[in-house]
């Protein structure tokens, strides 16, 4: 639907992971930063979101990973890694 596809891992001791799609989710309907091009967000399975060119991933990746951190780390900090996808780079 969106022009860019964003793979979302959760960064660990463990290696990274794919972002559950449930984080994803409460993530991208809460529209808690104020921020209209974060309405341009559209999560669609674990680890994979889509989203407009309207979207500065770095500023994404801050704010999720300060949402995650507070709904879901249990204490810690949760940092990610948020990359475009090769495919959609060479098209665009």
């Amino acid at each position: 639907m969106f022009a860019k596809k964003i793979r979302v891992e959760v960064v660990s001791p463990e290696g990274p992971r794919a972002c559950p799609l449930e984080w994803l989710d409460s993530f991208c309907m809460r529209n808690f930063t104020g921020r209209e091009a974060f309405d341009e967000t559209l999560p669609v399975a674990d680890g994979e979101l889509e989203v407009s060119f309207q979207v500065d991933t770095n500023a994404l990746r801050t704010d999720m990973e300060d949402w995650f951190t507070r709904k879901f780390g249990e204490g810690k900090p949760v940092k990610l890694t948020l990359t475009e996808s090769s495919r959609q780079k060479a098209e665009g």
